[in-house]
């Protein structure tokens, strides 16, 4: 068993492991735990009732941060013609075709998303065995294979996340930075559990909302009372 350092330890003596905290609190237990140098992201975990091994199961969609992720984002769009200007003028860092392509077979990633229209895909496919492992591959089903090219890169920019359940049923995503502080990591946070919950299987019996937890990058895990999910917009 790894062991923790000394700031970890004492970081970790001001959270009760077992209690549940309520949301306001748990927020504010993980910013004052925050113990790094630099500005720790602020992460939540949520376990889910569900079997993702069974496709009528699997929670996966995407949420815009009203707050963003306090980072810039930088954009790459695969596209053509007057959709290649489009992508320019929503501020895309990176807009283009084949070029790209053969750019990214040399090994270069210097991007956070991707985008591609439609008619790229082609093209995109012959990279997928490099993008899809980091996560970077465009897909439908997460809104970034489409012609509403300028739409996707501003929510891009602004904080829009992907998120997927895991094996074990749990889905993990970055909320934000320590110095946004509680109310603007509140109002992503919530933003996020809505849009969880939004995305129950109709197959999925029993409790959906298992368990909930914040930390910081460097933090301990604090957990939160599922209970009070419910009271989150209010």
């Amino acid at each position: 068993m790894p062991k923790h350092g000394k700031k970890y330890r004492e970081s970790s003596s001001k959270i009760e492991s077992a209690r549940r905290y309520d949301f306001t609190e748990a927020i504010d237990a993980a910013i004052s735990s925050s113990y790094a140098k630099f500005d720790e992201t602020v992460d939540v975990a949520v376990r889910l009732g569900v079997d993702p091994r069974h496709a009528d199961q699997m929670v996966r969609g995407t949420v815009v941060l009203p707050n963003g992720l306090g980072k810039e984002v930088k954009v790459l769009v695969f596209a053509k013609g007057e959709k290649e200007a489009e992508a320019r003028e929503a501020g895309a860092e990176f807009v283009g075709n084949e070029d790209l392509v053969e750019k990214i077979k040399e090994g270069w990633f210097g991007f956070d998303k991707a985008i591609a229209t439609p008619d790229m895909m082609g093209t995109v496919g012959k990279i997928g065995r490099l993008l899809g492992p980091r996560g970077l591959m465009p897909n439908a089903k997460t809104g970034t294979v489409t012609f509403d090219v300028a739409k996707t890169v501003q929510e891009l920019k602004a904080g829009k996340i992907e998120f997927r359940v895991e094996k074990a049923g749990i889905v993990h995503a970055p909320m934000g930075k320590v110095s946004f502080g509680s109310q603007r990591l509140i109002e992503n946070i919530t933003a996020f559990l809505e849009t969880i919950l939004k995305l129950k299987p109709s197959s999925s019996k029993g409790t959906y909302l298992k368990g909930i937890a914040v930390s910081t990058t460097m933090g301990p895990g604090i957990k939160i009372d599922t209970a009070l999910v419910k009271d989150l917009g209010k």
